[in-house]
């Protein structure tokens, strides 16, 4: 069985508790199966809300009661009554989905459709500001083929074959992919699955795929392996991804609260050393040629060497026009 994500039991104990609330005294195997899971998952669950609370006292601490086999959920009246929307919030669902609904290869068109109209419905009047909003997705072009084939192992848990262009290092790869999902994020298309060759979750840009195609073989990934959490971005480093020390100067700072970092130190000149994992160099190699003068790669030396190798074709290109 797949490891379940934080986010993932999160957002069932949200589910959960005012569930609970309501029915207070319902037999554990009978709430069991209304939410889905397990007895010993609920246990499970119902022991984690004891460390669940608006503070850290007793009093501010959510009480369950589960021993003689009915459950009882007290103290959680902040989290039990149903959640109403905001005008702000509504207008920005109902301007979600309609843009949700022009994502091409979009699987659950129905279930989005179904959901704005109850939405719409329910805002009435409130949600006309929404009409004078439009989204430009700006997802960068994907071959539709390669689009529809990735969806097609996601959903029949079909394995993938990629020809897969490694920008860092100029090559094509080859790979065997068990897809796990297929994601739209910071303006391009990615599908996350587990890698044979790499032997581990690893998600790869569909616009640098050359090829795919869905094999006659099962594509359910390894037990024990499931997707990465995401974040802001859908950058997620991974234990055998490439070192990199950087030194920031003080224009640069941002960069260690903007890219997810495994150490900073601070100088006294006022400066920032950071280390961070990355499969792709390209992007920071654009990152320190853009900020020219105020980041500093100090290792590895392959990577040093390329950037200065970059830097002067790039002034020997302006001289050139000068000239």
């Amino acid at each position: 069985m797949a490891t379940e994500t934080a986010t993932s039991r999160l957002t069932r104990l949200l589910t959960m508790v005012p569930w609970l609330v309501n029915r207070q005294g319902i037999e554990l195997e009978e709430a069991a199966r209304g939410l889905d899971v397990s007895v010993e998952q609920l246990e499970s669950d119902l022991n984690l809300l004891f460390l669940c609370g608006y503070g850290q006292m007793p009093d501010e601490l959510i009480e369950a009661d589960w021993e003689e086999g009915r459950v009882f959920v007290g103290n959680a009246d902040t989290i039990s009554r149903p959640l109403r929307l905001g005008v702000d919030e509504a207008v920005t669902l109902i301007v979600g989905l309609r843009t949700l609904l022009d994502v091409p290869g979009l699987t659950e068109r129905d279930a989005i459709e179904r959901a704005l109209a109850k939405l719409e419905a329910a805002a009435g009047t409130s949600a006309e500001p929404a009409a004078r909003v439009s989204v430009e997705l700006t997802a960068e072009r994907v071959d539709d083929a390669i689009l529809a084939r990735a969806r097609e192992g996601v959903e029949q848990r079909r394995r993938l074959h990629l020809t897969y262009h490694v920008p860092g290092r100029d090559e094509s790869t080859e790979r065997d992919v068990d897809p796990m999902r297929v994601i739209a994020s910071d303006g391009h298309w990615y599908l996350e699955g587990y890698c044979h060759r790499a032997e581990g979750v690893r998600v790869f840009r569909l616009d640098r795929v050359e090829d795919l195609g869905v094999l006659d073989a099962d594509g359910t990934p390894p037990d024990g392996i499931s997707p990465r959490e995401l974040g802001e971005s859908i950058f997620s480093p991974a234990a055998d991804d490439l070192v990199v020390t950087i030194r920031l100067l003080p224009g640069a700072l941002w960069v260690s609260d903007y890219y997810p970092v495994e150490s900073t130190s601070d100088d006294s000149d006022g400066s920032r050393t950071i280390t961070l994992r990355t499969a792709d160099t390209a992007w920071l190699e654009r990152l320190v040629l853009r900020l020219a003068g105020h980041v500093v790669v100090l290792d590895p030396p392959d990577l040093v060497d390329r950037i200065a190798a970059r830097a002067r074709a790039a002034l020997g290109s302006q001289a050139h026009d000068v000239d």
